[in-house]
């Protein structure tokens, strides 16, 4: 019995950290430290150095300029153009997230016949890999010769649409939105779930019609997890690139072309090291302000 009460007391003390025995997690900690430091921060302390300098994979040596790069930058129409492409993708696919996700998992939410199946079908799209799912819909769907739209527009008398030539930037959108819609279906049906069945048969026992449940009801609650899907897309979506790549090429022209395609083409297209380590910078800094901003926003929410 005494060597058990003891045990209890070392413990307490190691844990509590008032005892002789000091527990050093130094060496616990050091490797993450370590492969975080070569991960992550030697490659933006890189980043930033190469973009203070004239650095051409063409004609080297890098000769440094100072902020000439970010001078190029900022006057450059095309980085303005980017950033606006950008802006359209991530409130397009958010508007499309918000508005069919809460639909879809409205619908799902009820009890049919294979709702399972159902949800599962609804979500996997979700799974489906960027370059994949923009074959897909390049090839098979929005394709005015061989594509199922196109075979559908004719099938009615109407002249196919080439939607990647015509209507590029709603092409990116459609296709982000088909596969981050699930996404937010899957949180929307979850925070569902958990809304109390109770509160909403006592509305309808008082005459609430299925609008003003909804209204006044189901839509506040599902403010919280809407939220955390406008976080999450717009951090992905800042950074999107493969759908883009695979279907326009940022065409036609600099339709498509978004600030993460933008960093691609001076690099792997024009070789210029420095402007796109000067424009990767641009877009960390602007990823990271839009981050806590929107970090803020639903710790605010979440507290309320």
């Amino acid at each position: 019995m005494d060597q058990g009460v003891a045990v209890t007391n070392i413990s307490t003390e190691v844990r509590s950290g008032r005892g002789a025995r000091q527990v050093n997690t130094l060496p616990l900690l050091l490797p993450a430290v370590i492969l975080l430091l070569l991960w992550s921060i030697l490659p933006l302390l890189r980043t930033i150095f190469y973009s203070f300098e004239n650095y051409n994979l063409m004609t080297p040596p890098a000769v440094f300029n100072g902020g000439l790069n970010y001078r190029y930058l900022f006057t450059d129409i095309s980085t303005w153009v980017a950033i606006k492409n950008s802006v359209v993708l991530v409130l397009g696919v958010l508007a499309a997230s918000i508005v069919f996700g809460t639909l879809i998992a409205l619908l799902l939410n009820n009890d049919f016949p294979g709702r399972n199946i159902a949800r599962l079908l609804a979500i996997a799209p979700f799974f489906v890999m960027s370059p994949v799912a923009a074959l897909i819909w390049k090839n098979l769907l929005l394709d005015p010769v061989s594509g199922l739209f196109g075979w559908f527009m004719t099938l009615l008398g109407l002249h196919p649409i080439a939607w990647f030539s015509t209507a590029p930037m709603l092409s990116v959108v459609i296709i982000y939105s088909w596969r981050w819609i699930p996404f937010a279906t899957l949180i929307l049906l979850t925070a569902l779930q958990s809304l109390d069945t109770d509160q909403l048969e006592a509305a309808r026992m008082d005459g609430a019609k299925g609008l003003a449940r909804l209204r006044y009801i189901v839509l506040p609650h599902l403010l919280r997890p809407i939220s955390i899907v406008i976080m999450l897309e717009s951090i992905f979506l800042l950074s999107a690139f493969a759908v883009i790549y695979t279907t326009t090429n940022g065409g036609p022209g600099d339709a498509t072309t978004t600030l993460t395609y933008l960093i691609f083409i001076k690099a792997l297209n024009d070789f210029s090291i420095g402007s796109a380590s000067a424009a990767g910078v641009f877009a960390i800094v602007l990823a990271n302000v839009l981050a806590m901003f929107l970090i803020r926003a639903v710790s605010r929410n979440l507290q309320a």
